[in-house]
């Protein structure tokens, strides 16, 4: 309540020390150390400076600020891809000031994008992958918006072939109501109702196909399926929800096509289980979205979406520009745009090939698999992921019975290598009055960032912590998170007050905690300053 009614800018400016004569009452300035030893005026924060500082003071200045934010590293809460090789590096800093769009004046670049859309085409099985279209996008929010408005185009076109109207009672979209905001964003950004299925503990929180069923009809211009969901990590069911619409299609000669959002999936299951159908193996999946930022394993700013053959991009949604000097194609949202992260993409298909994107893969899904297990074993969660599961009764009693091989992702419940988990019912009856989001605040104050929200509408009741295992979480990471969650409940369960756990942070327990160092009384009373403790 109290950051309501005080203003920190308004405390800082009347702290300020006041010098003899007129009171500058300018305000909004920020006053940095660096202003005393490179002679800088204090710089004002929301106009801009009448005069500029040296590049050296200005990079000082902003880095610092900087500082703040939270560590990539431990940011568990992203799918984004944080960390590339220094060789990478190096290619995106001598490509950071290309343009993607000027494709004349950069045909390379062009030519490795080419390849790019080529490479994924045939890692999604598209039945030519010379014959497929695609581009790249700045992620897979717009890669979304693509693919539903080619679908919305094409029904559009049949409906007007048909002398139907396009606008009573107008297109819908069918999607689950787990989907990510990028979804919902183009039924509302581009007028097309969307009918949101809702989800179940049941359907494993995520599409179900045969109720998604009672959504569909005339109207309907394709079906969101996500192969991954942000909320748990489960793949959404392509294949049977292709199914259904191929019978529904036999009795009303209605063609509902599928789009899968396969932002983190598409650069997992291709990897992982390559067994699995999903991608345009599947006929009556049209278009495919996935994110180069995410599995892909690139840094921020490139997104995939490609379509199984031209006849699926609609002649109108692509646009010919006479533009410096050449003829361009260009089917996007955006123009300008960098080039270095498309450059970036194909320098992990060259680096990683197949076998580097499996390894990967494979290690995600190893230590997401060895934390879920611990989180369950403590007895104070509930893991609602699934890719620490058997994927059937057969291996589940193999396990029970003689075991079976736990390196063989092929033997567990395919998924994104995300752990999601809330309170042990247990724990919740003996500690009633604890709340699942201080988890969160405390993990915070150790440095992790950890997100505690509800889940999709109907199960908005539950509330998940949701880690999201990526390449630099190792299980190295994975025994010192553990290590910190069992601390933090730990200090909640003495007493359920925040106030409490966040004064036993001063002390970090693990599992290596104990190596090198001596246990508590091995030395004398502390009796003066050189005795205490740093």
């Amino acid at each position: 309540m109290l950051s309501k009614h005080l203003n920190p800018d308004q405390l800082i400016q009347a702290a300020k020390d006041k010098g003899h004569g007129i009171h500058s009452s300018t305000g909004h300035h920020a006053i940095h150390a660096y202003g005393a030893r490179y002679g800088t005026e204090p710089i004002p924060k929301y106009r801009l400076p009448s005069k500029g500082v040296d590049a050296d003071t200005a990079y000082q200045v902003v880095h610092d600020e900087l500082s703040l934010d939270g560590s990539p590293a431990l940011n568990l809460a992203s799918f984004v891809h944080t960390w590339m090789p220094k060789q990478a590096d190096q290619l995106m800093m001598e490509n950071i000031s290309k343009n993607f769009v000027d494709q004349d004046e950069y045909p390379a670049t062009q030519t490795l994008h080419t390849r790019c859309i080529s490479i994924l085409a045939d890692l999604w099985h598209a039945p030519s992958s010379e014959q497929a279209i695609g581009t790249a996008t700045t992620g897979s929010s717009e890669a979304v918006q693509l693919g539903g408005l080619a679908m919305k185009r094409i029904w559009q076109e049949k409906r007007k072939a048909a002398g139907q109207s396009v606008h009573e009672p107008g297109p819908n979209i069918v999607m689950g109501a787990n989907a990510q905001v990028a979804l919902e964003k183009f039924a509302r950004y581009f007028d097309v109702e969307a009918r949101l299925v809702p989800i179940s503990e049941e359907s494993h929180y995520r599409l179900d196909p045969r109720r998604a069923m009672e959504y569909v009809d005339e109207n309907t211009i394709g079906v969101f399926i996500i192969l991954g969901s942000t909320y748990t990590g489960h793949y959404e069911p392509v294949k049977e929800m292709a199914a259904l619409l191929d019978e529904y299609e036999k009795k009303t000669g209605h063609s509902v096509p599928i789009h899968v959002d396969a932002a983190s999936g598409g650069f997992i299951a291709p990897f992982a289980t390559p067994a699995l159908e999903w991608d345009f193996r599947i006929p009556r999946v049209v278009s495919i979205n996935a994110s180069g930022h995410k599995f892909g394993l690139s840094y921020v700013g490139v997104g995939w979406v490609v379509w199984r053959a031209q006849a699926f991009l609609p002649k109108d949604l692509i646009f010919e520009l006479h533009y410096l000097g050449s003829v361009e194609y260009s089917f996007s949202l955006n123009f300008s745009r960098p080039a270095h992260p498309v450059i970036a993409q194909y320098f992990n298909f060259v680096h990683l090939g197949r076998e580097g994107y499996r390894n990967v893969a494979l290690q995600d899904l190893k230590n997401a698999r060895l934390l879920s297990r611990a989180l369950e074993r403590s007895g104070l969660f509930t893991v609602l992921s699934d890719i620490h599961r058997p994927k059937d009764k057969l291996a589940t009693a193999l396990k029970s019975t003689i075991g079976y091989d736990e390196e063989n992702v092929d033997n567990y419940v395919p998924g994104l290598p995300v752990v999601s988990f809330r309170f042990s019912d247990e724990f919740k009856q003996k500690y009633p009055e604890v709340q699942q989001k201080w988890v969160q605040v405390l993990l915070r104050a150790k440095g992790w960032i950890v997100p505690n929200y509800e889940l999709a509408p109907n199960l908005q009741h539950i509330e998940i912590l949701r880690v999201v295992v990526r390449e630099n979480m190792t299980a190295v990471m994975v025994d010192r998170l553990v290590a910190d969650l069992l601390e933090v409940m730990e200090g909640l369960a003495k007493e359920d007050t925040p106030m409490h756990a966040l004064t036993s942070l001063q002390s970090r327990k693990s599992v290596e905690s104990h190596h090198g160092r001596l246990e508590e009384g091995s030395g004398s009373k502390p009796n003066g300053t050189y005795a205490r403790q740093c």
